[in-house]
């Protein structure tokens, strides 16, 4: 309550001070709330001024029509704030956004407006002579990046005739374009982490289908001169990129063009099916099996089938589509010898290691050419409830090691997971001392790594050697002392057959290993231990 009137009547009166002001101060106010709610992401000061100062229908984008923030701060009579330390303006308070959207009259067609303006932007005579040379120095064009990420996402929502229009202008030219390579520079960065090196081809065409914007799409079809399939194999095709992002409309428009290749792979090998099994865009990947064409087995560079890539990320419907198919086997291996089993459980989907486990001819104990098997993979990365449900085949050995010897108690143990290794520490059969080709055991690793909880848990098992040496004279309190494992240190102090002077083959003791490093308080540890201990001698 505010003077007895409640929130949304304080906003709703605030909005018609706003629409009452004079002159250019009404639009100004309104549109600023406009972008501010239905941005796709948080607008910094300088964008915004710039979206503010674009002049609809105009070619030429004039900097003096760019109105100041503290203007456009007062013209939303106190709705707005700059938050100084993000850079960035936004509502006033969460409550003003939800008012915004029960009250989706108070702007007509928001999107549809935004798109234009990003097109009129983007359509500029001063960004169309920016080269793609220019895409890492755009600091005087503020609004660039914003524009050519999202225009489409506006325009998608909602597509005027004018904005038709505006987009065709932009994309009947082809890859030269600042906004593509910021776009593409955006996608890659957030798919992969990585930089985009510019050798993709990509028309407007291909920017429409990335979007799914079906009214460009048709349009630029229909006006010709695109290549429906892409140039050459050097990057994805329009049906691809609208795979990818689930756009079935446009997947339906493109697959009714007879030149079309429904199974065109780019350089890395990957198909529009493969796309849509990786994103599990589960109505894409139907509409495409639906085709002769497309082979659900065809595998990438790396020997990664659809079916593969669908289990490593997760998505069970995309699974269960594919495997409904007899050519599709679920025990495919990429070139790395890694089936879809085994990658499901390294990143621990428990739905899709289920679903591959129900069926028959699956070895749920098949390793890959390292010697890593499901279980494995799963208990290094710590996927307790996958562990749980590959123990409970028969055909699972707990103990089988990889090809450097290291079974998966020993990788759990390294890694810090007590979940997992207490689950194994469960199974009769599993050995708790077991060395690996180097001779260190799971208490070693788990000194080494510092893992505390992971070594008082294996410290109370009758069999476990606290004292073992490796192949090279290491013990496990020699690597906690060398890494400066403090709190590990004290642990195995207090074991009696612990040795605090055993030499390695070097005769480095765990003294001088820790006086070699700089650890202080290890040091102080062990000689306050070694003073306390009365002589044997």
């Amino acid at each position: 309550m505010t003077n007895g009137l409640e929130v949304g009547d304080v906003y709703g009166a605030t909005i018609k001070r706003i629409k009452a002001q004079d002159g250019d101060k009404s639009r100004l106010g309104m549109t600023t709330l406009m972008w501010i709610s239905h941005a796709e992401r948080p607008l910094r000061s300088d964008e915004l001024c710039q979206a503010l100062g674009v002049q609809l229908g105009s070619t030429e984008f004039d900097v003096g029509n760019i109105p100041s923030i503290s203007s456009l701060v007062n013209c939303c009579q106190g709705l707005i704030t700059v938050d100084k330390e993000a850079s960035t303006v936004r509502l006033i308070h969460f409550t003003l956004q939800e008012y915004l959207s029960v009250h989706p009259d108070i702007f007509s067609k928001p999107h549809a407006a935004m798109a234009e303006i990003c097109l009129t932007y983007l359509n500029s005579q001063q960004v169309k002579a920016l080269s793609t040379a220019d895409s890492d120095d755009t600091w005087n064009t503020p609004f660039l990046e914003y524009c050519s990420v999202y225009w489409g996402v506006h325009a998608k929502k909602e597509l005027s005739g004018r904005g038709k229009s505006l987009a065709l202008e932009l994309l009947k030219e082809d890859y030269s374009l600042i906004s593509t390579e910021l776009l593409l520079a955006h996608e890659y960065e957030s798919l992969c982490d990585e930089d985009y090196e510019t050798c993709t081809p990509f028309s407007g065409l291909h920017c429409a289908s990335f979007f799914g914007i079906v009214e460009v799409v048709t349009a630029l079809i229909e006006v010709g001169g695109s290549d429906i399939n892409g140039a050459g194999d050097l990057g994805p095709t329009p049906l691809s990129w609208a795979a990818c992002n689930g756009h079935e409309e446009v997947v339906k428009i493109l697959l009714e063009r007879g030149e079309v290749d429904p199974d065109k792979a780019d350089e890395n090998g990957q198909t529009p099916l493969s796309y849509a099994a990786w994103y599990g865009r589960e109505s894409v990947a139907k509409i495409l099996l639906e085709r002769e064409e497309v082979n659900p087995e065809k595998a990438d560079q790396f020997g990664q089938t659809p079916l593969l890539v669908a289990a490593q990320n997760g998505h069970e419907g995309v699974v269960k589509i594919l495997l409904e198919r007899e050519e599709v086997n679920p025990e495919k291996p990429d070139k790395s010898g890694q089936t879809p089993l085994l990658v499901a459980a390294q990143f621990g989907h428990e739905g899709v290691v289920k679903i591959l486990l129900g069926r028959e001819g699956v070895n749920p104990d098949k390793p890959n050419k390292l010697g890593k098997t499901p279980l494995w993979a799963a208990a290094q990365f710590g996927h307790e409830g996958v562990v749980k449900i590959l123990l409970g085949r028969e055909e699972v050995n707990p103990e089988k090691a990889e090809e450097f010897g290291r079974i998966p108690l020993l990788v759990a143990a390294q890694n810090g997971h007590e979940g997992v290794v207490k689950i194994l520490l469960e199974r009769e059969e599993v050995n708790p001392d077991k060395p690996d080709k180097e001779g260190r055991t799971p208490l070693s690793y788990a000194a080494e790594r510092g893992h505390e909880a992971v070594v008082k848990i294996l410290l109370e098992r009758e069999e476990v050697n606290p004292d073992k040496p490796d192949k090279r004279g290491g013990t496990p309190l020699s690597h906690a002392a060398w890494k400066g494992r403090e709190g590990v240190v004290k642990i195995l102090l207090e074991r009696e057959e612990v040795n605090p002077d055993k030499p390695d083959k070097w005769g480095r003791t765990p003294l001088s290993l820790a006086t070699r490093e700089g650890h202080e308080k290890i040091v102080a540890l062990l000689q306050s231990h070694k003073a306390a201990t009365p002589s044997t001698t």
